[in-house]
């Protein structure tokens, strides 16, 4: 089974960045790029792309909201047109970059609160979906599975890939922990290892109070703010492949 592996990097400013993006990308399949608003500038986008182009990593464009002290995590009261075109100029800005060194973006995969606001309304979803669609209809939209991002995407004749989160606990209604929860954020080798396993072999996740629920997904989100993200990914990618799996870019995956 082909799994890609994801991240979303160059989450810094300036000089100041958040993990060792270099070591990072040489382990994922796919690079969230932050464009500019929670996290990025132009420097840093470059370099992701210039990174991930030697390393045939996918491109993917990770637009959030423009609070940087926020880290994109706090929700603004921005209107539906607001949104959409901040979207828009992000994924504008990193495909620019892309095309000037000779390469393009593959996808998109929205950051913290954007992607919350969005992933609650069916008509902002729509209105997004519907402009990523004019500007690139080849571009995969990341998303939960069975949530209004995914529905909207479809609908907007994009195509998705689902995704599994490694690092973060799950509710009993298949639903993130919030950060902050004791044991939202998971860290320890032998339960990431069981984790990835455990979708691999059996398609499903153990929640928080112990339930088993099917996950319907075809690659694994690293957050690359996790402590030890570097080596938190190169034990999904090695528990990947020691289950039988290759570790591809988005495109590759749904290529089949």
């Amino acid at each position: 089974m082909k799994i890609d592996v994801n991240s979303d990097m160059g989450e810094g400013f300036g000089v100041w960045q958040v993990c060792d993006d270099a070591a990072l990308m040489q382990v994922v399949s796919s690079a969230n790029v932050a464009c500019g608003f929670h996290a990025g500038d132009p420097a840093i986008m470059t370099r992701m792309v210039r990174l991930a182009k030697a390393r045939g990593v996918g491109i993917g464009a990770h637009p959030g909201l423009p609070d940087r002290q926020g880290f994109g995590r706090r929700e603004l009261p921005f209107s539906a047109d607001e949104l959409c075109q901040q979207v828009i100029y992000q994924l504008g800005a990193l495909s620019a970059i892309a095309r000037a060194e000779g390469t393009q973006v593959a996808h998109v995969s929205f950051h913290a609160a954007m992607g919350n606001i969005i992933n609650r309304d069916e008509a902002l979803a729509a209105q997004v979906m519907l402009a990523i669609a004019r500007i690139d209809p080849a571009l995969i939209i990341f998303a939960q599975p069975d949530t209004i991002i995914e529905r909207a995407a479809q609908n907007a004749g994009l195509p998705t890939l689902t995704l599994f989160l490694a690092d973060r606990a799950y509710g009993a209604k298949g639903g993130l922990i919030p950060r902050g929860t004791p044991g939202a954020v998971i860290t320890e080798e032998s339960t990431i290892r069981a984790r990835v396993r455990q979708f691999m072999l059996h398609g499903t996740v153990t929640t928080l109070d112990g339930h088993q629920l099917p996950v319907r997904a075809r690659s694994i989100l690293i957050h690359s703010d996790t402590p030890g993200s570097v080596e938190l990914a190169t034990i999904v990618r090695s528990e990947i492949e020691a289950n039988g799996g290759s570790v591809c870019p988005a495109a590759a995956v749904l290529a089949g």
